[in-house]
């Protein structure tokens, strides 16, 4: 069957080497945390990888399809509870496409400070620092979908968040989107880990120039869709080389 131009297959495709750059970057604990994308053109339908399979094996034909009643409507293999009470209700409270979830170790290492924000101390970190919401109160374990509505209200407009003792999470319109910006989050999170490690005092930029830096530049040759596009379709020829498989 040719899928080239089926929307929803190029979502599990997205989806499967996002699951599989995550483990290319550092970003996974095997088969544990989730990525979900709701399916083109449907509100209640998220894609997700079945729990059990580690994020190195993940195809685009794997993909489970479930709502947010916790039924697995299309595909093969079971959906992990945390994955329906964290990401059903954040999908449908924000109007998020794309929900990504991981407890990567540089951001869990700063989230495990009493004072966990990131510091604007780089360029790249001024580009993230006001889209970053933080909970501050972790609560357990994810059980029920109350902890999703609950973090829905946390999360709010912005396209990150900080969990306490726990994680980090990143939202997007699609797949590209969102895993560069938790590929860079991670990135600046480990910069600030290592430079508190110093010791020295941290050189971090004001509010004004981070207003200057975040700003739309007219004079950019590239759009920031078009960065994302172009990052997402750079990392899936790395994939193609290192891990490939993920578009089966």
């Amino acid at each position: 069957m040719n899928h080239k131009n089926d929307e929803t297959w190029r979502a599990r495709v997205h989806l499967a080497a996002a699951n599989r750059l995550a483990v290319y970057d550092d970003l996974e604990e095997g088969i544990d945390n989730h990525f979900t994308m709701r399916v083109p053109g449907q509100e209640d339908r998220y894609l997700v990888l079945p729990f059990g399979l580690h994020w190195s094996e993940a195809k685009a034909s794997d993909m489970i399809v479930f709502n947010e009643a916790g039924e697995v409507l299309e595909g093969k293999g079971s959906l992990e509870l945390s994955a329906l009470s964290i990401h059903a209700p954040l999908h449908r409270a924000t109007g998020a496409n794309v929900v990504l979830h991981t407890h990567q170790t540089w951001a869990l290492a700063l989230n495990m400070l009493e004072d966990n924000r990131l510091l604007p101390g780089s360029q790249t970190a001024a580009f993230l620092t006001q889209n970053i919401a933080y909970d501050d109160g972790y609560t357990g374990l994810a059980d029920s979908l109350s902890e999703g509505e609950r973090l829905s209200s946390v999360l709010g407009a912005k396209h990150i968040m900080f969990m306490k003792n726990h994680g980090v999470l990143a939202v997007g319109d699609n797949v590209a989107q969102a895993y560069r910006r938790l590929y860079k989050l991670e990135r600046v999170c480990r910069a600030q880990i290592l430079a508190m490690s110093t010791g020295r005092p941290l050189a971090v930029l004001e509010e004004e120039m981070v207003n200057r830096v975040e700003a739309p530049n007219p004079r950019n040759s590239h759009s920031q869709a078009e960065r994302e596009t172009l990052y997402f379709a750079a990392m899936m020829r790395v994939l193609d080389r290192a891990m490939p498989g993920y578009a089966d």
